[in-house]
This record gives C-alpha cells, sequence and structure tokens, in this order.
C-alpha cells in the first residue's frame, strides 16, 4: 500500500474534497475564522479561498502529508491571506499553547488516527475566548445508513487513508471538553449517503 498511500490517496482525497457539495459547506464555515488561524489538515488548500481577508491575520496550517501540500501551490499563490505550512500532525502540534483565536477542522477528523488526541491539542492551541470551527463528516442517525457505514468502514478506510465514516463528531467535540455553541446537520445533496452525513458549526472550550 506504499505507493498507492503515497500517489493514489493524496489525488483521491483531494478530489473528493474539492466537490460542489463539499465546496458549499466550507463557504458556510471558513469566512467565520478570524485572527490567527490554525486549520488542521490543511491538505490541498481547498479552505484557502474562503478565508476573508478583513477578519484574519494569520492562517498556519498542519498536515502531516507534503504531497497534498504540493497540490495546493497554485491556491497558496493566489490566497488573499498570510499562510503558513507546518508538515505535522494534527496529534502533537509544534507550537505555543494559546496561540490561536480560531482552530478549523473540516474534513479532517475523520481520517486522523486519534481524533481524541487531536482535540486536545485544539483546546491547547486556542486562547481562552478562541472558537473551534467545523464541518465533518461521520456517522448517520438512521440506523438504516449506520449499519452499512459500519459495513463498509474497513474497506473505506483503506482505501481513502484512514478516513472513517462512523465517527460522532457531536460526541467527540463533546467529550474533549468544548461546548457546542452552534451546530447544524443535514446529508449533503448528491453525496452517498454512507459518506454525506454532515456535521457543522461552532464550539469553545468549557
Amino acid at each position: 500500500m506504499g505507493l498507492y498511500n503515497d500517489y493514489v490517496v493524496p489525488r483521491l482525497v483531494t478530489c473528493a474534497c474539492g466537490t460542489k457539495p463539499v465546496i458549499r459547506q466550507r463557504q458556510k464555515v471558513v469566512p467565520r475564522a478570524h485572527g490567527r488561524v490554525l486549520e488542521f489538515g490543511i491538505g490541498a488548500g481547498h479552505n484557502l479561498p474562503h478565508y476573508q481577508a478583513d477578519r484574519v491575520d494569520k492562517v498556519v496550517g498542519i498536515d502531516p502529508c507534503s504531497k497534498s501540500w504540493d497540490l495546493a501551490a497554485e491556491r497558496a499563490d493566489q490566497a488573499n491571506v498570510n499562510v503558513e505550512f507546518i508538515q505535522g500532525s494534527a496529534e502533537d502540534i509544534p507550537l505555543e499553547s494559546g496561540s490561536f483565536d480560531s482552530v478549523l477542522i473540516t474534513f479532517t477528523l475523520c481520517t486522523v488516527p486519534n481524533p481524541d488526541a487531536a482535540l486536545a491539542e485544539a483546546r491547547r492551541m486556542l486562547k481562552p475566548d478562541g472558537t473551534l470551527f467545523f464541518c465533518e463528516h461521520g456517522i448517520a442517525p438512521d440506523e438504516s445508513v449506520a449499519k452499512w457505514q459500519r459495513r463498509v468502514n474497513p474497506v473505506w478506510k483503506r482505501l481513502f487513508g484512514g478516513c472513517h465514516i462512523t465517527r460522532d463528531t457531536r460526541q467527540l467535540l463533546q467529550d474533549a471538553g468544548f461546548g457546542i455553541d452552534a451546530i447544524e446537520q443535514m446529508y449533503l445533496p448528491g453525496t452517498p449517503a454512507i459518506a454525506g452525513f454532515n456535521t457543522w458549526g461552532e464550539a469553545s472550550v468549557l
């Protein structure tokens, strides 16, 4: 799986993360970020066109895959905000605690090996009055869909670089000590139900 994970997966994920329904979700969340922003899983830079220059001082993006960031070169060049890329894990961020006004996590918690550790780092990175902005797909509320998600998940993970379709975004945030300030959920149109149940909103540290 080495060559597949190194060369095929980044392009598959980049394609999936750039579909019209997913872009519409990004447009709902990314413009809310403000001040110094830490973006988990910046990948191919799909969020970069949606930041608001008059609200954002700087975006620091962390991602374990440098090849995905190579695919972001054009978006990074055209971004209207200052962007810095760090290759590394969201579970162990080499930055000072309490140094960000916003943490942005979009379509990333599904793939992080240890989402609890990643969200603990999100808490650590945020200023006391900071905000976590999130948009994720995960386990559906309808058992008829959820049972297929659980069946397909082992194969799905292998095909899509560790992406899980069975994680509960709201529960993960609450278990990590975040208070949900705003939340919306729906199945994304034009997306298979097993991968299309989306949860997005804002949270703050309790």
